[in-house]
């Protein structure tokens, strides 16, 4: 087994979907087949062949793992290598920092940029690339909330303690990580009431919630998740509020307490992060309403 980064953007030609799969031409199966069992960074180009207007962040800005491979029925010569354990950084981690890089590969004995080596879709990480890009990718500075003695929620990761890939795999963790990138994403406001509620203490009152439940494999994605108040959590949890195709706010024809459009913004359309890569993905949403929402 060997660690590797892929290059993946929404705006490709391929078929990517980073939370559970991974498109990929023949050219690369050997590499994609020696990562399968072990875990991958994801990195994002600044712009692909036909891309969008968006430029992309020239970042790292996930890790996840390889489950297996398979062909692609539809595509002659292109293969699926299927994703589990996705977590996004706290931050994108650029692939270079001055004169360092986090991949050897990518700089020439010049100093300068190896364009060839970073042309390849799929790249080899040693371990200690791949150390090095989790670290830098999940360290941060807490919050003034989490300095006071009664306001911390989550401890500062002590990574000498415990191996970061150790971590990474840890609900605890993921649940963390999960719940302060979906609460960054929405500017700590809820996303169906439009209420930012923050305590006396600094602390941000909002939920994260699991569109898709990790228990039915949802991965730890801020496209799989939504800021809420507990109120609204509670409702979308239990299926008497979901998601439309057109992000509008739906409630279920029974059992909705009569006070909650009280809640609800008058438009009734979910209050959507600035950042196109944070909003909820369709497949998520579709997931709900189909599994969960009682409408």
């Amino acid at each position: 087994m060997t660690k590797a980064a892929f290059t993946t953007s929404e705006s490709s030609a391929y078929d990517d979907q980073p939370e559970v799969r991974y498109h990929f031409p023949k050219t690369y199966l050997n590499e994609v087949k020696a990562a399968v069992g072990d875990f991958i960074v994801y990195y994002e180009p600044r712009r692909t062949e036909g891309a969008s207007s968006r430029t992309g962040r020239q970042s790292y800005f996930a890790v996840a793992r390889v489950l297996r491979i398979e062909e692609d029925p539809a595509k002659a010569g292109h293969y699926y290598a299927h994703i589990d354990s996705f977590l996004e950084f706290e931050h994108a981690v650029p692939f270079s920092e001055g004169a360092h890089y986090y991949e050897a590969r990518l700089k020439k004995a010049d100093g300068s940029t190896n364009k060839g080596a970073f042309g390849r879709s799929v790249r080899p990480l040693s371990d200690d690339e791949f150390e090095a890009i989790l670290h830098a990718g999940f360290m941060r500075e807490l919050a003034t909330w989490e300095r006071t003695p009664t306001g911390v929620e989550e401890p500062p990761p002590v990574y000498a303690e415990r191996p970061i890939i150790e971590q990474v795999i840890h609900r605890p963790f993921r649940e963390a990580s999960f719940r302060r990138r979906v609460r960054q994403a929405y500017s700590e406001t809820c996303a169906v009431s439009g209420l930012r509620l923050i305590n006396g203490g600094g602390r941000p009152e909002v939920q994260a919630a699991h569109i898709q439940p990790v228990a039915d494999q949802g991965p730890d994605s801020v496209r799989n998740g939504l800021a809420l108040t507990g109120t609204a959590h509670w409702l979308f949890d239990r299926g008497l509020l979901s998601v439309g195709e057109d992000h509008r706010i739906l409630l279920a024809r029974s059992g909705v307490p009569e006070d909650v459009g009280r809640l609800i913004h008058s438009n009734r359309q979910l209050r959507l992060p600035r950042r196109e890569e944070w909003r909820p993905h369709p497949s998520y949403l579709k997931w709900h309403r189909e599994h969960v929402f009682k409408g």
